[in-house]
């Protein structure tokens, strides 16, 4: 059997029944754009330890280590299936060697560039546009984002309650919008709304043609890869340098600690699974703001002391 033809298996025999959609989705991505194109056409008797470790040597040259991980885990769960499934004899993927783990950078933008972004957005008076301002002040992923409705925005109490996220699915050739449950527990979540944002809101949902906050002029879906690419657009109009959509949020918690919030009440609106998640994320940030605490502090030193 070629390896191609089970991974098809695999992923539709023990994949597809035990995890999320979001999560199959990923590792039909990760099968077809990776492993395929590399090994796929190999015997399963084939993947010898060799072929397993260059092909992981091969990824290292184009991937970062995170993206040459989630590989090889994928690798790693389709042979060990395979063996107990008896599809094959001996599989080796336990001697591949990961990839040194390096800490992803936390990129955010700074306050002109985000100061262009929110210009750029108010002076196009296109609704979809808006999302990149409310991912800016309240701290979504793109997947939440793109899967909030209008019935999970509380006007009244100034609020957005998180319950849903939202991923692409390969259908027919095209990205495909499918609603998921989100991440984690921790990630269902009530946001504070700034008032200011308010008014916006009322208007976008007054033009509104659809159920979703984020839609497309007409009332269509609009798709996790096309509005990560509707942000790359705007960027480079802007002469800002690329930054993944996940910047907004980065930056959202950057601004935060700037304006003094603690990290308990921004680990809850991020939604992340407790403070320590916070702290480490963004240790440079909270570094930067200590100093600027421990100034503020230092102001209280009697002006008139004697300099011995």
């Amino acid at each position: 059997m070629k390896y191609h033809q089970w991974l098809n298996e695999w992923l539709a025999t023990c994949v597809k029944p035990a995890v999320k959609s979001r999560t199959l989705e990923r590792y039909k991505a990760i099968v077809r754009l990776q492993i395929v194109p590399g090994i796929g056409g190999y015997d399963m008797a084939e993947l010898t330890p060799f072929v397993l470790q260059k092909f992981t040597a091969e990824l290292s040259e184009k991937y970062s280590s995170n993206t040459v991980t989630g590989i090889i885990n994928v690798i790693k769960s389709s042979l060990t299936r395979a063996q107990k499934m008896e599809r094959v004899a001996t599989q080796y993927s336990d001697v591949i060697e990961y990839p040194k783990s390096t800490e992803k950078t936390v990129e955010s933008f700074t306050r002109a560039e985000q100061k262009k972004i929110e210009q750029y957005v108010f002076n196009s008076y296109k609704p979809k546009n808006y999302g990149l301002v409310l991912c800016l002040y309240t701290g979504l992923r793109v997947g939440e984002l793109l899967a909030l409705e209008w019935g999970d925005i509380d006007f009244t109490h100034r609020r957005i309650t998180v319950t849903k996220t939202c991923t692409d699915k390969w259908v027919g050739g095209v990205y495909k919008k499918v609603i998921d449950t989100p991440k984690t527990n921790s990630s269902r979540r009530i946001i504070p709304l700034p008032a200011q944002l308010v008014p916006y809101l009322k208007v976008i949902k007054k033009q509104s043609k659809s159920n979703f906050v984020i839609s497309g002029t007409n009332g269509e879906d609009v798709s996790v890869r096309s509005y990560q690419k509707t942000f790359a657009v705007i960027l480079k109009k802007l002469d800002i340098g690329h930054r993944g959509f996940h910047a907004l949020r980065h930056t959202f918690a950057t601004r935060a600690l700037e304006c003094g919030m603690d990290v308990k009440s921004l680990s809850g609106i991020l939604g992340h699974k407790s403070p320590v998640v916070t702290l480490k994320r963004y240790a440079h940030s909270f570094w930067e703001h200590q100093n600027a605490m421990m100034n503020r502090i230092g102001k209280m030193l009697t002006a008139d002391a004697a300099i011995y």
